[in-house]
């Protein structure tokens, strides 16, 4: 999602729009001449308003998961279907930040580590925020559950980028719409639907990370 659909039209919004860009099409190694040619000024004004490409990279990050984060408590905390479909149809826009995302996670590194940590603790967020709505279910774990949601959907999304998009410069739109039409509806019915009918596994591993403590107690219930 880029700066000029929401009105922000600023010299520093363009430079880190086109930052994005860049970075999802070409990865981190890229210049900051490159950069400045996309977003149409000189190098140095690059440099005026961000001090360096590293410093830079900081924002995008800062600005990438800013809209993730907004997409995403929308869709839980109204639960909109309505929503859901209008950001399908514009599935296009989005596709820069998910470039962005999983050039950031194939750098590896510690960078690549932070930037990984600050997006579960955005979807812990905006689950929540899905929990206080009534429209997301409690989780005994919310942190580990944002972990897993947030590791399941991008593993995914990196593994289909992988076999299916090889090369330097993936078509990470076209990736988008291949990925919606491949897991879209199981993850929609896993989210919603239960997989598994039978609760025997779950109170099973809770009892056992309880140490037994559940286990025991259901037992005397049932004894009495």
């Amino acid at each position: 999602m880029s700066s000029a659909s929401r009105g922000d039209l600023t010299t520093r919004a363009r430079i880190r729009d086109g930052a994005v860009e860049c970075f999802a099409r070409e990865g981190f190694s890229v210049s900051v001449r490159t950069i400045a040619e996309h977003a149409g000024i000189s190098p140095g004004l690059v440099i005026h308003h961000f001090g360096s490409k590293a410093r830079l990279r900081e924002e995008c990050d800062t600005h990438v998961r800013g809209v993730i984060t907004e997409v995403k408590t929308q869709t839980f905390e109204g639960a909109s279907g309505t929503f859901m479909l209008q950001q399908m149809a514009e599935i296009e826009h989005y596709a820069p930040v998910l470039g962005y995302v999983l050039r950031s996670l194939q750098s590896g590194g510690a960078l690549a580590a932070e930037f990984f940590e600050l997006m579960v603790e955005d979807v812990e967020r905006f689950m929540a925020v899905g929990v206080e709505a009534g429209t997301v279910a409690p989780s005994r774990d919310p942190a580990a559950r944002a972990r897993y949601l947030t590791s399941s959907s991008l593993g995914s999304l990196m593994l289909h980028t992988t076999l299916h998009h090889p090369g330097t410069e993936p078509d990470f739109g076209r990736v988008m719409q291949e990925w919606i039409e491949a897991y879209m509806l199981p993850a929609l019915e896993s989210y919603t639907e239960p997989v598994l009918i039978d609760r025997t596994l779950l109170d099973t591993y809770i009892a056992h990370a309880d140490g037994g403590a559940d286990a025991e107690g259901s037992a005397g219930a049932d004894a009495d």
